[in-house]
């Protein structure tokens, strides 16, 4: 039995909503968490951090990044990167796709077809 595919992101990101249609044509079957409802967890963003590195996790171009005070947008190091995200889930980039235990990060239907082959 295939392990669960997580799709984590927010639900009105249209980048998500592209992601989304990709699976559902594909008929790949998966559960989306929505970062606002069901935040991750500080053991979550430290393995996706480990795999992904903070700086592709953390959307510093987004509205939620530009919109913090400055001083919680300087300095910044995993540690700090992860307390953030903690704290504004809307700063983690997406989507973020989880396959066979490992993340995948934005939309790249090559690579989600790689990672996805044999569940359509």
């Amino acid at each position: 039995m295939s392990a669960v595919v997580v799709m984590h992101g927010i639900k009105n990101c249209d980048t998500v909503k592209k992601a989304r249609a990709w699976l559902e044509a594909r008929g790949v079957a998966y559960r989306f968490r929505d970062y606002k409802a069901e935040p991750p967890t500080r053991g979550e963003l430290e393995g996706w951090v480990a795999a992904l590195g903070w700086e592709a996790l953390l959307n510093r171009a987004g509205t939620t990044f530009r919109k913090l005070p400055e001083g919680e947008r300087e300095g910044l190091d995993a540690t700090k990167a992860v307390a953030l995200m903690l704290a504004h889930p809307s700063a983690i980039k997406r989507p973020l796709l989880e396959a066979d235990g490992r993340p995948f990060l934005g939309f790249d239907a090559a690579r989600y077809e790689s990672a996805l082959s044999g569940r359509t």
